[in-house]
Formats: C-alpha cells, sequence, structure tokens
C-alpha cells in the first residue's frame, strides 16, 4: 500500500463545467492517501470545445445493517435509512490502531483489528443521561496523517490526529484547531475533562496456570466433588469418585471442559435439564473416571502460593459460576466463608476494594453476597482483567456515561510524525477509545469511505443497498427493535433517478407498510407519485408524512444549481398529487444560500402553499469540509461578481467560519442576516397559513411483526 505519497500530472486548463453536472471539479476525497500535485509540462493545450458528457456507473452494496440512528438534538428524527450512498455532510475523526475500543462482550480489542460487523459500545443520550449502548462497526478504514498525545490525569495516553473529536465536559472538541481568531474550530486544551471511565486494562491471555485458576474457581463455586462409599454384595466396602458441573449458561461450561480436557481429564456432556416455560435447559459436564478424579482434587486444591495468573483465573472462574452483574453492581456469592474469604484476599491482591452486603430480612442468610467497589471503571478493570467466560453477566448496556474517573487533560503533545490512523464508521455515532467517547459523525461524505471523490465522482458514481428490503425485515423482526419514525432522505435522495429501474425505495416502503411501521420522507424527486398507493394508505393510520424540496423558482438558477433535479413545476405537482392522496404534506427551502435565493423565500412559500403544503421550513446553506471548496469554485464559474459578498455573508451567518458545527445553530444560522431570514420566513408563513397547526406525531402503537405462516408437517407419506 503506497501512503503519504504526492502523484504528478500534467496540468489541465481550468475546470469547464461538464453537461449536467453541479459539481465543476473531481477533487480527491478527504481519506485518500494520496495526493495530485498538478504542474505544467509544456503538453497542455487549452481547448474550447464542449466537455463531453460523463457516465454515471451504478455499483450494487451488500450492506450489513440498514438502519441508521442518531441522537442529534436539532434533527428531528432519531432513525433514517439511505437507500443510495450519497451527499456530503463532513467531519473527520481519526485514531491510533493500538487504541483499545470496548467491545460489547466487555472485552477490548485494538482499533486497527476492527472488522466491519463486530460489536462494540456506543452512547444514546436517554432522558438526562448519554447511556452505553450496543453499536456496530458499519465501516473501517486506515489513513496517514500527524499524530498527537493526549495525556490525561489518570495516567491514559491516546494518539489520534488534529481532526479528532472526543467528548469534553464542555461538549465535543477537536484535538486541535486549524485557524486563528474568529475562524477557529472548538478544540481541546489542558484543563478540559474527556468523559468516559478512562483506560483499564486490555484483555490478556489465558495461561496454563490461570486455566488452573479458573477451574479451581468454577468447580468450587459450582461443582460438587466427592466420593460416595457403598457397601459390595462380596463384602467390603467400594467408592465412587463424583464431580459435575452443571451451568445454564454454554460459555462458561464450554471453556471448563475444553480446559479440564487439556490436562488430559475425559469428561461426559449431557443435559442434565430441560427447558420449560419459566427456566433455561441446563447441560453438565462429569468425570467418573478415578485417575481425572484425582486429577479434578489436585485443581480445587488451595494452593500454598497463589501465582498471580492463577489468582487472576480464579476470580474468572468464581464469578462465572457464583458472580452476577445487574443495575450497575458486581456481586460474587456464596456459602461457603472459606471461598468467600479466598475471593477478598485476591481482589484485594490486584488493588480491588470490596465489602460484603447483609442479607435483607426473610432472605437466605446462609448465602453472602461480596460487591465490588469503585463504579464502572472497576468493573470494567475486573471484566479485563479475570476475563469470565459468560457474556451476559459482563455487558454494561443501559448505564449512564458518568465517572469520577480523573481525565483531565495534562498535555498535547505534536510527536511530529505522521502515523498510520485507523477511522471507524458506527450506528451510535460514537464509539469508546481507551475509556473515553470519542466522535464518530452522522453523516460523513459517504463517497470519501470508498475513495471517491465528493466532487463529479459523487454524481456520477453511485451505490445503491441491493438487500435493503431482506436486511430491513431482518432489524425490525428482532424482539427488542423500538419502534420509532424512520426517516428516508437524511443523507441521500430516495427518489434520484436511478429508483425509478432499482425500486429499492419502494421495497423498504413495502417493508415498512407490512410491518405498520412510520416513515417521514424527504426528497425533490417527483417520482414520489409512483408510491402513492404505499404512502395514501400509511397515512390514512397516521403512518407516513412527505416534506418536498424545493430551493429556487428560477429555471436559470435550476439549471446550474440542480442540473439533474426535478424543476420546481414537477416538485409542486408532487406536493398536489401528496395533498390529493391526504398525505401529510410540508416544504423544505434548503438550502437558502445568501445572495443567490434568499430573495425567493416569499415565492417559494406563497408557491408551495397553493399547491397544498400544510407545513414548511427552511435550512441555511452548510459548506461542511470538502464542500466549501466545491462551492467556492461553483461561485466563481456562474456567479464570479458575487462571489465574495457570498461568501461574506455565509461567515456571517456562521460565527466568520465558512461552517458551523454546533447544534442547534448549524441548520439556521446566526447572527443579523440569519435573524433577518428567520423573522422573513415565520411572517410569510402565518400569512400564508403554513405550520398553522402542529402535525400529529406519527403513530408507533400500531407496529407489529408479522406473523410468518408455519410450514405444513411432513406426515411421511
Amino acid at each position: 500500500m503506497i501512503r503519504g505519497c504526492i502523484f504528478i500530472q500534467a496540468m489541465i486548463p481550468p475546470s469547464r463545467p461538464h453537461n449536467g453536472r453541479g459539481a465543476i471539479s473531481n477533487p480527491e476525497g478527504r481519506f485518500e492517501s494520496r495526493r495530485v500535485e498538478a504542474v505544467d509540462d509544456g503538453w497542455t493545450i487549452a481547448t474550447d470545445e464542449e466537455v463531453p458528457p460523463l457516465a454515471t456507473t451504478v455499483t450494487a452494496e451488500h450492506a450489513k445493517s440498514i438502519i441508521s440512528r442518531n441522537d442529534s438534538p436539532d434533527i428531528p428524527f432519531e432513525q433514517s435509512i439511505n437507500p443510495y450512498r450519497g451527499c456530503s455532510h463532513g467531519c473527520v475523526y481519526c485514531a491510533s490502531g493500538d487504541t483499545n475500543i470496548l467491545m460489547v462482550n466487555g472485552q477490548s480489542k485494538l482499533l486497527g483489528d476492527l472488522k466491519i460487523g463486530d460489536e462494540i459500545i456506543g452512547t444514546q443520550r436517554r432522558g438526562h443521561y448519554r447511556r452505553y449502548v450496543k453499536t456496530r462497526v458499519l465501516a473501517h478504514w486506515e489513513t496517514l496523517k500527524p499524530a498527537y498525545r493526549l495525556m490525561l490525569a489518570d495516567g491514559t495516553s491516546i494518539t489520534a490526529s488534529a481532526d479528532h473529536r472526543f467528548l469534553s465536559d464542555r461538549g465535543w472538541k477537536f484535538v486541535m484547531r486549524t485557524e486563528q481568531g474568529r475562524n477557529r474550530r472548538a478544540h481541546l486544551t489542558t484543563g478540559n475533562k474527556l468523559m468516559g471511565v478512562g483506560m483499564t486494562s486490555g484483555s490478556l491471555e489465558s495461561t496454563p496456570s490461570y486455566r488452573q485458576g479458573y477451574l479451581c474457581g468454577v468447580i468450587r463455586g459450582d461443582g460438587p466433588v466427592g466420593i460416595r462409599r457403598y457397601a459390595l454384595r462380596r463384602g467390603g466396602e467400594g467408592t465412587h469418585c463424583h464431580f459435575r458441573l452443571a451451568m445454564a449458561d454454554d460459555e462458561a461450561l464450554q471453556r471448563s471442559g475444553s480446559y479440564l480436557e487439556e490436562l488430559g481429564v475425559p469428561i461426559r456432556a449431557f443435559l442434565l435439564q430441560q427447558a420449560t416455560a419459566t427456566s433455561r435447559e441446563v447441560y453438565a459436564i462429569s468425570a467418573g473416571v478415578r485417575a481425572g478424579f484425582r486429577m479434578i482434587e489436585k485443581l480445587v486444591a488451595w494452593p500454598g502460593f497463589a501465582p498471580t495468573e492463577w489468582t487472576r483465573g480464579f476470580l474468572g472462574g468464581i464469578f462465572d459460576a457464583g458472580g452476577s452483574y445487574s443495575e450497575g453492581i458486581v456481586r460474587i456469592t456464596n456459602a461457603d466463608h472459606v471461598i468467600l474469604a479466598r475471593v477478598e484476599e485476591s481482589l484485594r491482591n490486584f488493588g480491588f476494594a470490596s465489602t460484603y452486603d447483609v442479607p435483607s430480612p426473610g432472605k437466605n442468610r446462609l448465602v453472602h453476597h461480596l460487591r465490588l467497589l469503585g463504579g464502572l471503571r472497576e468493573h470494567l478493570r475486573f471484566f479485563h482483567l479475570v476475563d469470565p467466560a459468560i457474556t451476559r453477566k459482563r455487558t454494561i448496556f443501559g448505564q449512564a456515561l458518568k465517572s469520577q474517573a480523573s481525565l483531565d487533560i495534562v498535555e498535547i503533545e505534536p510527536l511530529g510524525v505522521s502515523m498510520p490512523m485507523y477511522d471507524i464508521t458506527t450506528g451510535t455515532g460514537d464509539f469508546i477509545a481507551n475509556g473515553v467517547v470519542s466522535h464518530n459523525c452522522y453523516a460523513r461524505p459517504a463517497h470519501s469511505y470508498v475513495n471517491l471523490s465528493p466532487g463529479l465522482d459523487f454524481e456520477t458514481k453511485l451505490f445503491y443497498k441491493k438487500n435493503a428490503a431482506a436486511l430491513l425485515k431482518k432489524e425490525l423482526s428482532r424482539p427488542r427493535y423500538f419502534c420509532k419514525a424512520i426517516n428516508l432522505g437524511a443523507n441521500t435522495d430516495p427518489y434520484q433517478p436511478i429508483e425509478r429501474k432499482l425500486n429499492v425505495t419502494r421495497s423498504i416502503l413495502e417493508v415498512l407498510q407490512e410491518f405498520r411501521h412510520p416513515v417521514t420522507i424527504v426528497t425533490k424527486g417527483h417520482l414520489i407519485e409512483r408510491d402513492l398507493d404505499i404512502l395514501a394508505a400509511m397515512a390514512r393510520d397516521n403512518l407516513a408524512s412527505v416534506h418536498v424540496s424545493v430551493t429556487t423558482l428560477d429555471p436559470e438558477l435550476k439549471r446550474v444549481l440542480e442540473p439533474r433535479a426535478p424543476s420546481h413545476a414537477a416538485r409542486l405537482h408532487a406536493i398536489r398529487c401528496l395533498k390529493e392522496a391526504r398525505v401529510p404534506i410540508g416544504a423544505l427551502v434548503a438550502p437558502v444560500i445568501p445572495a443567490i435565493n434568499d430573495h425567493e423565500i416569499e415565492h417559494i412559500l406563497e408557491a408551495v402553499a397553493q399547491a397544498g403544503a400544510r407545513g414548511a421550513a427552511y435550512v441555511m446553506l452548510r459548506l461542511p469540509y470538502e464542500v466549501k471548496d466545491l462551492f467556492r469554485e461553483w461561485l466563481e464559474r456562474h456567479y464570479p461578481l458575487r462571489a465574495a459578498h457570498v461568501m461574506s455573508l455565509v461567515r456571517d451567518i456562521r460565527s466568520g467560519r465558512d461552517n458551523d458545527p454546533n447544534f442547534c445553530s448549524r441548520m439556521v444560522g446566526s447572527g443579523a442576516f440569519a435573524e433577518l431570514v428567520r423573522r422573513r420566513f415565520d411572517v410569510a408563513c402565518r400569512r400564508l397559513a403554513l405550520n398553522a397547526a402542529r402535525s400529529p406525531a406519527l403513530d408507533t402503537a400500531l407496529f407489529r411483526v408479522p406473523r410468518v405462516p408455519d410450514a405444513q408437517l411432513n406426515l411421511g407419506f
């Protein structure tokens, strides 16, 4: 793989627009490791000939998940589906490959070793707190970037790029600023406190001593070992060596069986208890051979001196046998005071604090509970250190993101070298890296995932989710799925031209209708009229609403701003059709571009109101990352005399910057010009009776998983 190289190519004349395309050029994606430098080799000849049209390629993409989730406070939906890979809404993050990522099973895995589909821990806001939840890795790639080291007060060290963002006590912040003065972005400084639990230890490998300690713990905790004596018919006395380990969790039983077999102990596995309506099936292993029994007796004997690895394994085994983790409390339960004393001593040897819980009145006072102190940070350190086998006992789902760990930044040090950095995309938009919450943006430039440009590549190289309907059925059928309205059109238009042939969006709507699942749609495509049969039926049950985006009523502006999008007349016709079908319909004036189309706001609102829209909203122009350079290029090509004035107004509504990523201001802007636009919009809406009545929330109570018919019994004839 070539990293960080500069390739030389012949200089070409200034870009000329391609017929039917919006972008002028095709800049490198932000995640490409190579950069192209143009030089004049004397062979280039300028020409006035028309630039030939670009062909569009369409590629099937076999996705592993379909629903994206979002908890941004200024976006009116929490779930969305993007049938097509689409537009740029950029932010970037990356970290060193040796960063530990918290996995769903409580273990950690190096960022560089993650794979698409891995289940990891993210966070979501629920009520007053962010809470830890399960998510998946949706994308994973490598870049080469200058490295910075963050040192935290608790000793945690994190290596990341300048563009990585972390959650601090004052919100999301980049590692380093990029500009001076008013244009600089929010960045970390010494004294900022990061959110999370802080660095624990990475998952450790098992050793022979660890495995022996684990067997001692799990057998003493849950496996009776004994010798039964009985009288022989011919006289005398016989003995029967008895050992049986029974557990409802296969993970611990399989680990114990494999460890015993490694030591040469012959075992037999069998079903001890059938599953009932109130209990799970229980399997067991036993060893009745005398030689194997003698080996087990040696394993459960207390060692005169317990090596560190043996102690680590013992704690893992005793936790699998008699431990629990619920409501944020780690407990180890046993009726044997000797065993609990040994557990307490073992915990103390590793620096853990613990205490005994007094049994409640009426409870079994013969059973005692040893509780681990120190909160989530110590709980995770315990799980990483002792590595219990039972996954369900080490999950942290639902716990609030709060900690007493000393995560104040004490130093941010540039390392002076470029290092391979790894980026991931997750379903929740973040992940836990070295014990702190790291950002994964909701709407990155999707084409940069596959090393394509956000310019012409974005318009000509299209991807679609071929298995979208099947994936959606699978996700909606999960027992723990919680119904919330799904938005179509968050990142890319679900009714772009290729939908006419591919029918991906329609297949998604068919699944949502089958499951009676609410859906909202944002589109500028009049192709939505094709699906009126589905949308009208869903709207009758308050399961669907639509917003049609109208950017301009000027055909000349539309030709250069949205050359391949439907005309404003086609969009207004779609609004009329949706109204006649009694589908709740609104309009979206987006984007509002200062000195380009802001003078049309009142005219657009009048047109959509006459067409039948009952509500309206607007979004100010946003210029994240790659988009800002493409927009400047577009301005210089089509409005050269206005370009400087437009960018001056853009910076005015974005606090002196090209873009404002802050929640609650990024959509509508701030400052005098933004306030003037807001007032004009509100006055026009009141005059036209738009937004006069608050639209009722879509109905989630009707959601149900369709019953799958039972297959006909085969009678064997």
